[in-house]
């Protein structure tokens, strides 16, 4: 960023704060009142402070300087990043994909020794001015993440190594696989685990699980973060020569439901039991059905399954459950009157809720569900109460 001393200039801080609620499509179409500073580098000062109000409120401090969009954009949440630190500790912690340095400054709170490696020049310097502001210490080093690890491989081995590979190419293309991640994973996974006692990797919340146990080697523990029933992160923890059973952990951020924790052995051994609707719905958060475990949870929570491809299961009182339940009563379509106001959810039916809606003239809204799906014994409607 050329002018990133003149952006902390005291006058044009204040016209940074001042203008924070502007238009900036509007803002754009001025001429900067600051010869020194392009208002294209206020707006990206404003744009920045706003994400940070929502993503990262921490950084909401006097003398913060902001990255371009994208960086922000592939930056963690304040919220995950926190969740991912949980139970962290030791010496040595290096980060190989720094970008923003949002999953470091939290990953790395309780140990001594902090690296953070970052190929963007630019972007590092604006992480080494935050941390210096918020007074963090850290080694920064702008350096080719392959040729860094070959000299670690010689000389320092770290308690933690934490990598959140780029998953766009050069176009910004979404990539999946690992092996089209930007550093490849599987090329550098066993120089990883011969460096260091544990790795932690940040994946796209898409990434298919069995593809991820069958590529990687050493998996401890899959993490599955949502927020707000939106996956976000999917994290593995690597162990090296680990003999622990490999752990799946469901969690949603931002709501009061428990997390749910399981080995894929446990899931494959449990065959679960079939009921009509009882008093009450279970409907199972993203990130456990991201988690594939849609008989144990029947297990666990003493519920029963409505139908074999139904991941919605039912009993007849309310328990803690990681997801939403309600209390129900089935109804016939013919209950359903022109213009009543249900907010329509869809599980195994063949209609859309905009079909739905559609179909039974109904107005989308209002505290109650209509619930279309199947039972073993055909298709049901249920309406909330």
């Amino acid at each position: 960023m050329e002018h990133f001393r003149e952006i902390l200039r005291p006058e044009i801080q204040k016209y940074i704060q001042d203008n924070l609620h502007e238009n900036l499509g509007r803002l754009l179409l001025k001429k900067s009142p600051f010869p020194e500073v392009s208002i294209q580098e206020i707006a990206q000062q404003i744009k920045g402070k706003q994400i940070a109000a929502k993503k990262f409120p921490f950084l909401l401090k006097e003398n913060i300087v902001f990255p371009p969009h994208l960086n922000l954009e592939q930056a963690s949440s304040e919220n995950t990043a926190k969740e991912k630190a949980e139970n962290l500790s030791g010496k040595t912690f290096l980060d190989l994909t720094c970008g923003f340095g949002i999953d470091a400054y939290f990953l790395s709170q309780n140990f001594s020794e902090v690296t953070l490696l970052e190929q963007n020049k630019d972007l590092l310097e604006i992480v080494q001015h935050n941390w210096k502001t918020l007074g963090r210490e850290a080694n920064f080093i702008n350096e080719n993440l392959e040729q860094f690890l070959e000299i670690s491989e010689k000389e320092k081995q770290f308690d933690l190594i934490y990598l959140d590979p780029a998953r766009r190419d050069k176009d910004h293309r979404k990539k999946f696989l690992l092996s089209d991640l930007s550093p490849n994973i599987l090329e550098i996974q066993d120089k990883l685990l011969s460096i260091s006692k544990k790795i932690i990797i940040k994946l796209s919340p898409l990434i298919d699980l069995k593809y991820l146990q069958t590529a990687v080697k050493s998996i401890d523990e899959i993490e599955i973060i949502a927020v707000k029933n939106e996956v976000k992160e999917i994290v593995l923890h690597l162990v090296p020569n680990t003999e622990n059973k490999l752990k799946i952990t469901t969690k949603n951020l931002s709501t009061d439901e428990p997390n749910f924790s399981f080995s894929p052995e446990e899931e494959s051994a449990v065959t679960p039991e079939f009921s009509d609707i009882l008093e009450y719905l279970y409907i199972p958060n993203n990130a456990v059905l991201k988690s594939g475990a849609f008989n144990l949870i029947s297990k666990k929570f003493g519920l029963k399954k409505l139908h074999p491809n139904t991941h919605l299961y039912t009993s007849d009182k309310a328990v803690d459950f990681c997801g939403r339940v309600f209390k129900v009563k089935e109804i016939s379509a013919k209950e359903i009157k022109k213009g009543d106001v249900f907010n329509i959810i869809s599980k195994n039916h063949p209609l859309s809720p905009e079909q739905i809606k559609t179909k039974y003239k109904l107005k989308n809204g209002g505290e109650h569900y209509l619930i279309f799906t199947q039972s073993k014994k055909g298709k049901v409607i249920l309406q909330t109460l």
